[in-house]
């Protein structure tokens, strides 16, 4: 039997690995913008709130509201073995320190998981305590003095340095950088695993052990013994003798969706129900574990590539399932290749993992969509870390010139524009965190500035109290956009057709609040970045008009296949 604490770095495998991935542009020629020590410090101020308000919530003692949490969390990954770990070690200190009333921000300072380094500002997400902090802190910090937890290292060291996890972080990390299946029995980049980059991201494969069959191939003799194309059509029909493939697909045009974007477009999501103590229950975290081995996105609902009926109930197709409805030879014939932090910049380290075979596929649809990470960065000064017109060129012209030596002829591009963050900060500064809402004591305001301190922030360039920074950064994104524009309409390429298309979240705006919606519901409420699930201006573009561009791109000839 393995012991609880080698259960317990097993499963700090599964949360850290995607945690450190989030949604910081990062690439292997620009250090991470995301420091470990602060994405410690806000995992810290996170939890110890849940447990405080889980106590306040159920006015229960702070030792129940612990073992209220990790009831709720699932056996998968071991989280459940985990959190009753992690509460025997740390729990009486924590117990301790809230007992005498300070916040979740002096307990984490004090049991050292957040820092104050020489000459750095305080970084602290609450109001300060009424008294002097310093006297706050040397008097909690007097509580733990001899605690035993103090062995414990607060640094961000690698739990796979450890010889018993080198192989299989080895192997999740680069299914993770390269974007491929970490299941992948016959290396064409398709799986029959779900999570870990499989088929949630992109077509189920149909065999294994057959790397000449996948999704998106053209049938080979119109798939009379086997489906060499996973789309569920295959054999004879014995009543004329045609191929059910030649009888329902030729001539249909069948064409995959492929996305090559960022967190955004991989669907990015925190669940609230995880950090809000009212919220909570037996049923929240159920998903977890899908979420964690997924690296917190959810691309099986996503706007462009989902296939699944969304969680909170929102009735929006994604573009993969208004193709397929309109011709079932698309079936699984999708690749969700997006990444958290990718722009510009480093899609060169990844877009390798598209599949698509010249001769032998189906043309494709591609969306490249990087809509906000060549203006994003968590960096004191995020200006000069922003791309240029001039780069993008460059970077834009060298992605399409692989597209066209890899694309099928009668392909189609769609470059889209950048979004203008200047929306976050009007929207949501003055409305409450989802942390705050409880006590009303936190808003969006005070947790950006919490971000941005800790330089953990997705963005800090729109995410930011500084108007002169937001309205530089849209100015900046607006350039970027108008450059990818002019390339849509300058570029020609032999396999493929080049169009572009604004990312018009404004539009979106007035659409939503037409069906009574508020513009703060457009967005993610964990982090206060990502466009949610309720509207993308992905799915805008094929809304409601018979004569759309996927009408025109994908037309149905088909219904109902066997």
């Amino acid at each position: 039997m393995k012991s609880p604490w080698n259960i317990l770095l097993v499963t700090l495998l599964f949360l850290l690995l995607p945690l450190r991935t989030l949604a910081s542009p990062t690439s292997d020629d620009q250090p991470s913008i995301s420091d470990p020590n602060g994405q410690t410090c806000l995992a810290c101020v996170v939890v110890v709130s849940v447990i405080e308000q889980l106590a306040q919530v159920h006015n229960s003692t702070v030792a129940a509201s612990m073992e209220r949490l990790c009831s709720y969390l699932p056996e998968k990954l071991f989280l459940k073995t985990t959190c009753y770990l992690v509460i025997e070690v740390f729990g009486p200190d924590i117990i301790k320190l809230l007992s005498t009333d300070v916040n979740a921000d002096v307990v984490c300072h004090s049991l050292e998981f957040c820092k104050q380094d020489p000459g750095q500002p305080l970084c602290h997400l609450y109001p300060l305590p009424k008294e002097a902090w310093k006297r706050t802190l040397e008097k909690a910090t007097q509580i733990v003095r001899k605690s035993p937890t103090l062995k414990y290292s607060r640094s961000s060291s690698d739990v796979c340095s450890l010889p018993f996890l080198a192989k299989i972080c080895q192997r999740i990390k680069l299914a993770i950088k390269n974007s491929v299946p970490f299941k992948d029995v016959d290396s064409d980049k398709y799986s029959v695993f779900p999570t870990l980059r499989g088929y949630h991201w992109r077509g189920r494969d149909c065999n294994d052990s057959n790397k000449m069959a996948y999704p998106g191939r053209r049938p080979e003799n119109w798939d009379v013994h086997e489906d060499s194309n996973c789309n569920g059509i295959w054999g004879v029909d014995p009543k004329d003798g045609i191929p059910y493939e030649k009888k329902f697909c030729e001539g249909s045009q069948p064409r995959g969706i492929i996305l090559l974007g960022d967190s955004a477009g991989a669907h990015f999501h925190i669940s609230p129900e995880w950090i809000t103590a009212s919220q909570m229950s037996l049923k929240s975290f159920i998903n977890l574990p899908t979420a964690l081995t997924n690296e917190l996105n959810w691309p099986q609902i996503s706007g462009v590539t989902g296939f699944l009926d969304s969680t909170s109930g929102i009735k929006e197709s994604s573009l993969y399932l208004r193709l397929w409805k309109r011709n079932r030879c698309n079936h699984r014939d999708y690749q969700n290749i997006s990444r958290n932090g990718a722009s510009s910049k480093n899609l060169d380290k990844f877009i390798e993992s598209l599949s698509r075979n010249q001769l032998l596929d189906h043309p494709a649809i591609v969306l490249y969509a990087m809509i906000g990470n060549d203006v994003c960065s968590g960096k004191v000064d995020p200006v000069p870390e922003m791309t240029t017109p001039e780069k993008l060129y460059s970077n834009i012209m060298q992605t399409l010139k692989y597209l066209n030596s890899h694309l099928p002829n009668g392909s189609h591009v769609i470059l889209y524009g950048l979004a203008d963050g200047t929306f976050l900060w009007n929207h949501l500064h003055n409305r409450y965190y989802p942390l705050g809402q409880l006590n009303k004591d936190v808003t969006y305001a005070h947790f950006y500035s919490f971000l941005n301190c800790l330089q953990v922030s997705p963005c800090r360039s729109w995410m930011s109290s500084n108007k002169t920074l937001r309205t530089l950064t849209s100015e900046r994104a607006k350039q970027l956009s108008n450059t990818l524009k002019k390339i849509a309409n300058s570029q020609k390429f032999t396999n493929f057709d080049l169009f572009y298309a604004d990312f018009d979240f404004q539009e979106v705006t007035e659409e939503w609040q037409k069906r009574g919606g508020q513009p703060w519901q457009l967005i993610e409420p964990v982090d206060g970045f990502h466009p949610n699930e309720r509207k993308t201006p992905h799915q805008k573009h094929v809304n409601d008009k018979p004569e759309d561009w996927t009408t025109k791109l994908a037309p149905a000839n088909i219904t109902g296949v066997p």
